[in-house]
């Protein structure tokens, strides 16, 4: 069996090829792709070349872990069945060519248990679900009534600042790109200039933005805590003696786990969480060379995302 798989040949460098996917064993089901999103933080970095050390990197490889699609095939005694509508959190089947992480392709296979069903009436908002996890992983234990700020309010800073909200919170976003401040109920968006408290018990950093730690440690309240959830390119440094005086907590968020894939289901389900209106561009598959430059260069770009159902 093979695919039509996205892969970057070489930083800049993409091609559309087919790929011979490595033989499904007995725990593996088979997914025909409908749509894939493309992250505009690691991606990105694939993409440009300045992805640091990372495990599996090296081209080329099949970028992407935000895959929707229905499984086509998998064992009888498999947790998801033929026809079922599932997400896929990437794939390593590609055979010489790195799956990093291996979602942006027409069909793939993957550990059946690794797949997540969710809601066909969700179509392509379901790519979503891997950054929502991801915020919900950066939430932490956020008690109900707290006012938590939020630096950056792109996809992931959206999503966030939703999922404090459904615990309950009210959160602040800073954003520095004017044209992202509009049309977000429930919640201020500001500059960071235009917000003066410094008295934040939690301040979540999605902005990728390595060389703001010390503004933010300059806005905490004694005892405060900085959740870093973005991907930084960049070392990241902080000056001492602001730290120390304020007892500041840094801690970093990492990838999401099943039981944050888990959660953000559960509360879609619920209707406490939703994915409408983030997704603001969507192309056939076979136009990714321009896609991917149109996520990684266009402002107004939220999210991309391919459309595979037409893929040959």
């Amino acid at each position: 069996m093979d695919a039509l798989a996205v892969i970057l040949e070489r930083p800049e460098h993409l091609a559309l090829s087919r790929l011979a996917l490595t033989p499904a064993g007995a725990a593996d089901a088979v997914v025909a792709v409908s749509w894939s999103g493309i992250s505009t933080g690691t991606e990105r970095l694939l993409w440009s070349g300045r992805m640091p050390p990372f495990p599996g990197m090296g081209y080329p490889l099949v970028p992407g872990y935000e895959s929707v699609g229905t499984v086509v095939e998998a064992a009888e005694d498999a947790p998801i069945r033929v026809g079922q509508t599932v997400f896929v959190p990437g794939a390593r089947c590609f055979g010489a060519v790195r799956g990093l992480f291996g979602g942006a392709a027409s069909h793939l296979i993957a550990p059946a248990a690794r797949l997540v069903p969710v809601d066909p009436a969700l179509g392509e908002r379901a790519c979503l679900i891997a950054l929502a996890a991801t915020a919900y992983r950066a939430l932490g234990s956020l008690r109900p009534g707290t006012t938590p700020l939020i630096v950056g309010h792109g996809v992931l800073g959206r999503l966030l600042a939703r999922l404090t909200l459904a615990a309950g919170a009210e959160p602040t976003v800073w954003e520095m790109d004017p044209a992202r401040r509009d049309g977000t109920p429930g919640y201020a968006v500001l500059a960071p200039e235009d917000d003066h408290r410094r008295d934040y018990a939690v301040i979540t950093d999605v902005s990728g933005d390595a060389s703001g730690l010390d503004g933010l440690i300059a806005r905490l309240a004694p005892g405060g805590e900085i959740v870093l959830a973005g991907f930084y390119e960049a070392p990241l440094s902080f000056a001492f003696p602001p730290a120390f005086m304020r007892e500041a907590r840094i801690r970093i968020s990492a990838e999401f786990r099943p039981d944050d894939l888990a959660a953000v289901t559960a509360l879609i389900e619920s209707g406490r969480f939703s994915l409408d209106g983030l997704i603001t561009h969507r192309v056939p598959a076979a136009q990714a060379q321009d896609a991917y430059r149109t996520a990684f260069a266009d402002p107004a770009c939220l999210k991309m995302i391919l459309d595979w159902r037409d893929a040959a």
